[in-house]
């Protein structure tokens, strides 16, 4: 089967995962950066964080499908894994800021995170192994998928981190959102695999 409503499906769904999440930012209660920074400073940070997170799978979302010339239902199947564990973004997002980054909530936003990925990897394996010859090039394109195995090695390591914060503890925090963070970053530096072979199999 083909992949076009699979790909306008999942493009509305996070198109509405970054709306919930901007309405749930605090509006500030004065008018001068401090009562911003007061009122809706750390939100605004993690929001940023999370909207990155929905823009990278969304791009790579869209490269990944460029490549897809044919999908099983098990497919359809892991990607509404995937957006389901994208959905709830909104709630980890804005549980880790009303809980001023508490201990459970930061490790269920890595959860979260970690689900997704593992949810994403388990869509790209299955759609390779839907139908080996059609997705050639995709699988060709992936290679050993080296970012993603680094990506559930930091998840893992801020959720670990996130388990040693307690009340007054900055460190955890501090070690478990950057290594959120440095995840992101890492899926931000250009990756040309899915372009090179796109335009490789654009030109045949």
């Amino acid at each position: 089967m083909t992949t076009n409503r699979l790909e306008a499906f999942s493009d509305g769904v996070l198109a509405v995962v970054i709306t919930i999440m901007v309405l749930e930012l605090r509006v500030p209660e004065g008018h001068d950066l401090a009562a911003l920074w007061r009122t809706t400073g750390p939100g605004l940070l993690t929001y940023v964080l999370s909207f990155v997170y929905v823009g990278i799978y969304w791009n790579n979302h869209h490269h990944l499908f460029q490549l897809t010339r044919r999908i099983t239902g098990a497919v359809l199947w892991a990607n509404m894994l995937l957006l389901f564990w994208l959905s709830l973004l909104p709630f980890t997002t804005a549980w880790i800021d009303e809980s001023h980054f508490a201990r459970v909530p930061v490790m269920v936003y890595g959860i979260d995170l970690l689900c997704a990925a593992l949810s994403w990897y388990l869509m790209q394996t299955l759609i390779v192994r839907g139908d080996a010859d059609a997705n050639a090039a995709l699988a060709r394109a992936l290679g050993r998928d080296l970012k993603g195995k680094i990506s559930s090695v930091l998840y893992l390591a801020g959720i670990a981190a996130a388990a040693f914060i307690d009340e007054g503890s900055v460190v955890p925090k501090v070690v478990a959102m950057g290594m959120f963070l440095a995840t992101a970053v890492l899926w931000l530096i250009p990756d040309r695999r899915m372009e090179r072979v796109i335009i490789e199999e654009e030109g045949l």
